[in-house]
């Protein structure tokens, strides 16, 4: 039998097209029109160069009298990027007073590559609304103060309005399997089956819940949804993509943080601020220290150290910032004011001098291939001691090996070479010395930075061209409050504390909008990242207000809004069934006349195969088997990538920024370098090959089916017990007749040994299996 190695899948998978976003538009390719290009060619320039502009989709799209300006993925045979190369031979080289950097013109070919993207244009004739204006429309509005509602009540007064009659509850298996899916990300054990089948008091399905809330399995499940938000990554996205070996103990924080179900505000002022909070034992400050992991994970860039492009940092920390907690997409005022949102540069850099006041961790790169500043988890007197002896160290290398690269500039010819090769073995010698593992734990967290204060405006973008300074502060339309002149710290505890303020009316709508998407498959705003302009309209702006206001009133627990929202009879009605009129009234069943059928993620799929085959790990997660750091020699054309085999739960894969894990990007895992409110959900023939020929789906198929031989001592009950690890279900005499007969004919036909496993795998290919209903 042909197998596909997972590796082979995965590159193929990387050779289909690539799903672009119009935000990498907004962020990469306008600011450099803005910088370089419009000055001759938009609306405002003097006079239009070329009958070309490049301000508006219209324009674009059109080109110029030399023609459109790109062939649609092809970057070679486009006008664009031959003329910002010099290297077409009717069109003037652009920009005419000097080329484009290496970087710009490489951001350009990926443009073109990804199709040219470019999002809608604001109507000319559009006025900008004021803040006034914008407070006084949702989301930006205060939440109104709701008591009393009910969430069945809401949604079947929308259904009312369309003349649509919702369907009736499912059957108690297939309403356990999907509560224990959505909890835990696991199947439901036949133990538990049967209690829940035999259990008849009316709260028998509130006592699930409440079981399934207190495993560990609750929090690995929410905290990779959590993960998914903060794009989440065990490597920095360096050119050389280099390993962060601490990054796990963020990771593990939040999966903590979910089973512990700690209060959302506070959940968010740890990542933002936790090593400003203190703590009450040593314990506890170095917990909240380690949450911080998720500002210290922003995203790394190029290969240098001394002009280190700190802005794009920023960028990403700004960006990450805003869709993750308000729902809104704050990078895009960097370089002008937000063309649809009532979000302005002064906004962006009021943030941004917040987070430029804040120490970063320095993860290794290229020219510098060892970490630094990162944060000691003990105290800090026996820490500075260690540290301070292994710098003066390193400066005594880096003093002997600047003199001997003058002795060595002092001869000739072959007379270098000796002194060369003693060069590399002292470099070699300092790598071990320098990047060996310290005697005590670290985190991969942030710190105040030495230099704090207000940052200035950058024009288009450009951090070398600094204008007027903005206070550090909040968004104008979010309250706008600020820092002092002479504030000393960096803003964080400051910037926590407005974010989590009940006055801030994204706050609990974003949140409660994501809880709500995980339980019903669409969130109540269906763009859980946008709640602007070019998000998508609430479908039940009432209902989601009534969810945020009672979130905030009982303590921000999500385990209590997990309840709320999964005794309802919206979330235990059938899946299958057409609801009359549905077709033509709510097509999307954006109403929720019905439950909606989900396809599992690829942690779900992975973890069940793991699990029916009985070679799940459960424990947590530890640190990744990285080379040792006094190994490193990671470059922009060897960059690190890994693929670590494990039996644990999917959550705890080592990620990688730039190389994709093989199997998570096969079936739709989250993107590791942008924010994931919704992942995509392709199907493809890759993946069925995946199930046919993967040697991990063999092996489980192996598992499976020698946990059946032990189980029961016959064919027809062994078939049973599968059906019920699989589906939550007994089969049908049809399936029993089916699978015997289907095992009898295996066994004639080869070794009868792999009759079992074979029939094993042709369950795994079954729609029941990974589908939700």
């Amino acid at each position: 039998m042909l197998r596909l190695p997972l590796a082979l899948l995965a590159l193929i998978v990387g050779m289909s097209s690539t799903r672009a976003d119009d935000t990498f538009f907004e962020s990469k390719i306008r600011p450099l029109f803005l910088q370089h290009c419009n000055s001759c060619h938009s609306d405002s320039a003097k006079k239009v160069k070329g009958d070309l502009k490049l301000d508006t989709k219209a324009a674009l799209a059109k080109g110029g009298s030399s023609g459109p300006l790109w062939v649609k993925n092809d970057p070679d045979k486009s006008i664009l990027i031959q003329a910002v190369k010099r290297n077409h031979k009717d069109v003037s080289a652009m920009p005419p007073d000097g080329e484009l950097g290496k970087d710009e013109v490489a951001l350009l070919v990926e443009w073109i590559k990804l199709g040219s993207p470019i999002p809608e244009d604001v109507a000319p004739t559009k006025k900008k609304e004021t803040i006034a204006e914008a407070k006084a429309r949702w989301p930006y509005s205060p939440l109104p103060k709701t008591t009393n509602f009910d969430i069945d009540s809401m949604l079947l007064a929308k259904l009312d309005e369309k003349k649509l009659k919702p369907l009736g509850p499912t059957d108690k298996a297939t309403l356990l399997r999907r509560v224990t899916y959505t909890l835990t990300g696991l199947p439901p054990t036949i133990a538990e089956q049967d209690e829940f089948a035999k259990d008849t008091s009316a709260n028998a399905f509130g006592k699930v819940i409440d079981k399934l809330l207190a495993t560990p399995q609750y929090g690995e499940r929410w905290g990779r949804h959590w993960l998914d938000v903060v794009r989440y990554a065990d490597t920095a996205g360096d050119n050389a993509d280099f390993p962060i070996p601490q990054m796990y103990l963020y990771r593990n924080w939040v999966i903590d943080a979910f089973n512990r179900d700690l209060p959302y505000d506070r959940f968010v002022m740890e990542q933002l601020a936790g090593d400003l909070m203190g703590g009450e034992t040593e314990e506890i400050k170095w917990q909240r220290t380690i949450a911080t992991g998720y500002i210290a994970n922003a995203r790394r860039f190029g290969s240098r150290v001394d002009d280190y492009p700190t802005h794009l940092t920023m960028e990403d920390t700004i960006d990450n910032f805003g869709r993750a907690f308000l729902a809104q997409t704050l990078n895009c005022a960097r370089c002008h004011d937000h063309k649809f949102d009532p979000l302005g540069m002064k906004d962006y850099y009021a943030l941004y001098g917040i987070f430029n006041s804040t120490r970063y961790p320095w993860p290794g790169i290229e020219l510098e291939q060892r970490q630094r500043d990162l944060v000691p988890l003990v105290p800090e007197a026996e820490a500075k001691k260690v540290i301070d002896e292994r710098n003066a160290k390193n400066n005594e290398f880096e003093a002997r090996i600047k003199q001997m690269f003058a002795d060595k500039a002092k001869l000739e010819g072959k007379d270098k070479e000796p002194l060369q090769k003693k060069i590399d073995d002292l470099k070699q010698e300092q790598r071990k010395v320098v990047n060996a593992p310290l005697p005590f734990g670290t985190a991969y967290a942030v710190a105040e930075g030495k230099k704090r204060g207000d940052s200035r405006i950058q024009s288009k973008g450009d951090p070398t061209k600094e204008t007027e300074t903005v206070r550090r502060g909040f968004p104008e339309v979010l309250g706008g409050q600020t820092l002092s002149d002479i504030h000393m710290t960096s803003g964080r505890l400051q910037l926590a504390r407005w974010l989590t303020a009940p006055e801030n009316p994204l706050f609990a709508r974003v949140i409660v909008n994501r809880v709500w998407q995980q339980h019903f498959g669409r969130g109540l705003v269906p763009t859980p990242n946008d709640f602007g302009l070019q998000g998508t309209k609430p479908t039940h702006t009432e209902l989601l207000d009534a969810l945020a206001n009672w979130f905030l009133a009982n303590g921000q627990s999500f385990k209590k809004l997990h309840k709320l929202m999964l005794l309802t009879a919206a979330f235990q009605r059938r899946s299958t069934g057409e609801v009359a009129g549905a077709d033509t009234a709510d097509p999307n069943n954006e109403l929720l006349g019905k439950f909606r059928l989900r396809r599992m993620d690829a942690e779900q799929i992975r973890d069940t195969l793991l699990h029916v085959s009985g070679n799940l790990d459960g424990t947590m997660g530890e640190a990744h088997p990285f080379p040792s750091p006094t190994t490193w020699n990671f470059t922009q054309h060897n960059p690190f990538r890994a693929v670590y085999d494990t039996k644990r739960r999917s959550v705890y894969l080592m990620t990688q920024r730039i190389q994709r894990h093989p199997y998570l990007a096969l079936f739709d895992g989250a993107d590791t370098g942008a924010s994931t409110g919704n992942r995509a959900n392709s199907t493809t023939a890759l993946q069925s090959l995946y199930f046919l020929n993967d040697q991990f789906v063999h092996d489980q198929a192996k598992g499976v089916a020698e946990r059946a031989r032990k189980a029961a001592t016959n064919e027809e009950d062994r078939i049973a017990t599968v059906y019920r690890w699989l589906f939550a279900r007994s089969p049908t005499s049809e399936e029993i007749t089916a699978g015997t007969g289907y095992l009898k004919r295996a066994a004639e036909l080869s070794n009868s040994s792999e009759a079992w496993p074979s029939y094993i795998r042709t369950l795994f290919r079954l729609n029941e299996l990974v589908y939700l209903k």
